[in-house]
């Protein structure tokens, strides 16, 4: 029953003029939405929003996509017509229309009696350009874009060098830092992917789906926490765990339900829209004289997800600290903020000089005489122990220290740390001891090289080390 009458809904929506309050209802009447107004207080009287006609006639194609999708993909048509784009009469092909000529351009079932029309699956920041050229222009700036190359070419990730196969990418690290689809070939190993670093087959990099997730394309979606808890989590960067045990994440439990996330960029300000700071306040979203921008690195001191930490390498990070007081001088005195990060940079200092540096040396001399192998992976005990030290760790510490998160600042960072630096010493002693190492071959390695060709290569017949337990 509810199929069929969507369906009959959606046959009316198809028809030359359309009017945007059915695109949002399933009925046979058009129900208004009441909402606050964005610069009221949470709880005043709801406002009735204007029934706005958009009369733009449909072509017999756009037609048939929209009904033929409704019976193949219910449930994508209805995210569709819940959005923005359905509201502005934005249809299938605005969006998937491909030029004959593009790598990903295929036929559709309904579209091969149009010898001029080829459809794509893939939507790229590219395409949504055409409308959003400003913040298409940012994201192609930021860090989110970038992290397959990020990964390949400037920190030759070792997990990109070998030590993981095909299948463990694709359902581990293609998730978030995106899959090479740029010859437009379509794998089960490389598609469907919405991971923010994309390689796309026009040349862009990434996708917004990551963040506005497909049909709904939803603002309010990307402005909360569970959305950047899909990559930013676990052991490694624990960001979304760390923010909702911080005074920061118990207010938005607690309160959200009463926050509107809906309101447009710019004017989503503090006290009359929510009452703390999700991760898009901080680091997006416009608030006080900042404007909304899609560029991430924006608002950041420091590059606490490296080895050693150091200042924002894309942005002046003394400016990129100003605006961060900026952020929390919306609810904060300026003394509470200076001197909340001010302890930030100590924790920083903290970690590079008491752990990070003594143990880097220490690694650095093993290699220097000679005493751990020289490829590209972990092959040898203390190489994983070195890893976790700084990568899952030293970067708990850092960013506990740096979002209220004291529990993963102390217990799960420099507590680990302490302890784990006895284990590496232990480790490093034991080298030295027997002249060597203990190098193993890892199960699941041996899969091709992505990163640089500048980088050395891993051994070219894993067979020769796959047996490889130690050295006599």
């Amino acid at each position: 029953m509810k199929s069929k009458l969507f369906l009959m809904t959606l046959a009316g929506f198809v028809a030359a003029t359309v009017v945007v309050g059915l695109l949002i209802a399933f009925e046979k009447e058009v129900k208004k939405q009441p909402r606050a107004t964005a610069g009221s207080a949470l709880g005043a009287a709801p406002q009735l929003a204007k029934e706005i006609k958009v009369v733009r006639g449909l072509t017999d194609l756009e037609r048939e996509c929209i009904a033929c999708h409704a019976k193949e993909e219910q449930g994508k048509v209805r995210d569709w017509s819940h959005s923005l784009h359905a509201r502005s009469n934005v249809t299938c092909l605005d969006c998937h229309k491909a030029l004959i000529t593009d790598k990903d351009a295929i036929d559709c079932p309904g579209t091969e009696k149009y010898d001029d029309v080829k459809i794509t699956p893939i939507v790229t920041p590219e395409d949504c350009a055409r409308c959003h050229p400003q913040e298409a222009d940012q994201f192609k700036k930021s860090k989110h874009a970038r992290t397959w190359h990020i990964t390949a070419d400037k920190i030759q990730d070792p997990w990109l060098k070998g030590m993981t196969n095909d299948v463990e990418r694709a359902v581990g690290c293609y998730g978030c830092h995106g899959s090479d689809i740029s010859d437009g070939k379509l794998t089960d190993l490389n598609w469907p992917n919405e991971g923010c670093g994309r390689k796309n087959p026009d040349g862009s990099l990434g996708t917004c789906t990551t963040c506005h997730t497909t049909h709904r394309f939803s603002i309010a979606e990307a402005r909360k926490p569970e959305t950047c808890g899909q990559c930013h989590m676990g052991p490694d960067h624990p960001q979304n765990e760390i923010y909702f045990e911080s005074k920061h994440g118990k207010r938005y439990l607690a309160e959200n339900s009463e926050w509107k996330f809906d309101v447009a960029p710019d004017i989503w300000e503090p006290g009359s829209d929510f009452t703390a700071p999700t991760c898009a306040v901080c680091h997006m979203s416009g608030i006080g004289p900042l404007a909304t921008s899609h560029e991430l690195s924006g608002r950041l001191k420091w590059e606490s997800q490296a080895p050693l930490t150091i200042l924002n390498k894309d942005r002046d990070g003394d400016k990129e600290r100003e605006n961060m007081i900026t952020v929390c001088r919306q609810c904060h005195s300026r003394r509470w903020s200076e001197n909340y990060l001010a302890r930030y940079d100590k924790a920083i200092e903290n970690y590079n000089e008491n752990y990070f540096k003594p143990v880097k040396t220490r690694m650095d001399e093993l290699y220097e005489k000679d005493l751990l192998t020289k490829w590209p992976v972990f092959d040898e005990e203390i190489e994983w122990v070195y890893y976790e030290y700084w990568h899952h760790e030293g970067r708990r510490a850092r960013m506990g220290s740096a979002m209220m998160g004291p529990d993963y600042s102390w217990w799960h960072g420099f507590y680990e740390l302490k302890k784990t630096y006895q284990h590496f010493i232990r480790l490093a002693e034991e080298v030295e001891k027997n002249g060597h190492g203990s190098p193993v071959y890892v199960p699941g390695s041996g899969g091709k090289n992505l990163t640089s060709a500048k980088i050395k290569p891993l051994p070219e017949a894993w067979d020769d080390v796959k047996h490889l337990t130690g050295r006599p």
